[in-house]
């Protein structure tokens, strides 16, 4: 039997780019080789798609090294369109572009704006090829904190208090800005809208002044003009992993999860994830009660359905005492080996591996197109 050939796209243009290129280390050394042929692409941070290293080492995060794709002396490359889809164009310097083949499905690992945010899904869209994860859709959304919040909010599922900051907001009125957030402190959390990995997020303790908060909000800026500012939440932070259902079946959940950040760390940031992990447990599963355990896997299965995500999604809670409240979904988590979404299904009974050939088992089985 000839093996389905899967198109790994990893890197981007985002800040998230080295964890990116860590998540297809993780990946293309697990998938199984026997089912599967890799075709590695990278996506330079200038935007420029090349082959990518099939050599896992260099991609892998390490202390003082943050692995990248660079455009410098590799084939450039791009995935056809057309009568040509699922083709794969390359070329390098003066040579001519030569067709390496086809591909049957793409394995989209990019993390943040141009690539988990609905861009590339669209793209893949257009070229009628199946991809692993969520729809243009669930991934813009997805994306974007305060859109995902909306949507949830208007579902009736609950989400902690929080507003918006604009770029048009902040540079028009940035007095009225800032009266809209002094009431959900004293404790706030200040975010970039459309980013991951915790990138830019500041806490602020809204007694330390205006000008602490403003540092923030500067600083979220700086990775993305919208910014949304979040009531802190005094509670635990559980974490529920899920896949789509074969078929019509409903969305498939994991126990909850569970992150304890220790150490010098306030929150789970940057460096708590992954550069200074020993500050850091994951706790699989999640000590909680029975009723805690059920009613965060249905709210996990509902918000995956509200967003209309497909594939998979981690969705991010908080416990306090015994209420629940959705943070975040993320509709391409974290996913080296010793991330929670694959330590997740790991206590399901489900590897690392098998989580791989399910997803793609999984994009596969789905139409493309409007569905």
């Amino acid at each position: 039997m000839s093996r389905t050939r899967v198109a790994i796209i990893f890197g981007g243009r985002s800040s998230e780019h080295a964890i990116s290129c860590a998540t297809a280390a993780g990946v293309m050394s697990a998938i199984d080789s026997d089912r599967f042929e890799v075709v590695p692409i990278g996506i330079a941070r200038s935007g420029a798609w090349v082959i990518g290293p099939e050599d896992t080492e260099s991609l892998k995060l390490a202390p003082g090294y943050l692995p990248e794709v660079t455009d410098q002396e590799r084939p450039t490359a791009m995935l056809g369109f057309g009568p040509q889809s699922g083709q794969v164009m390359v070329a390098s310097g003066t040579e001519a572009q030569r067709v390496l083949g086809g591909v049957d499905v793409v394995l989209p690992l990019l993390h943040g704006p141009f690539g988990e945010d609905g861009t590339l899904q669209g793209m893949l869209e257009l070229a009628d090829l199946p991809y692993v994860g969520s729809g243009v859709l669930a991934s813009a959304a997805g994306m974007d904190k305060y859109a995902m919040k909306m949507m949830l909010a208007g579902a009736g599922l609950p989400v902690g208090r929080f507003t918006l900051i604009g770029r048009r907001e902040w540079e028009r009125d940035r007095a009225a800005c800032l009266d809209a957030v002094w009431p959900l402190g004293p404790v706030v959390f200040v975010k970039p809208s459309r980013a991951g990995s915790s990138m830019g997020v500041q806490r602020v303790v809204l007694a330390d002044g205006e000008a602490a908060l403003i540092a923030a909000i500067e600083e979220a800026r700086r990775h993305d003009p919208r910014v949304i500012v979040e009531a802190a939440v005094d509670g635990r932070e559980i974490e529920v992993a899920v896949l789509e259902g074969r078929g019509t079946n409903p969305p498939r959940t994991t126990a909850p999860g569970e992150i304890v950040v220790s150490g010098e760390h306030t929150f789970y940031d940057f460096e708590a994830k992954y550069t200074d992990t020993s500050t850091t447990s994951l706790q699989v599963p999640a000590s909680v009660s029975d009723e805690a355990q059920r009613e965060a896997r249905a709210m996990a299965a509902r918000a995956f359905e509200v967003l209309d995500c497909e594939g998979l999604a981690r969705v991010d809670m908080f416990l306090a005492g015994t209420k629940l409240s959705i943070n975040e979904v993320n509709t391409m988590p974290g996913f080296t080996p010793f991330s929670m979404f694959p330590m997740l299904w790991q206590h399901e009974g489900m590897s690392y591996s098998e989580l791989i050939t399910e997803l793609i088992d999984l994009a596969l089985e789905r139409p493309t197109g409007l569905r």
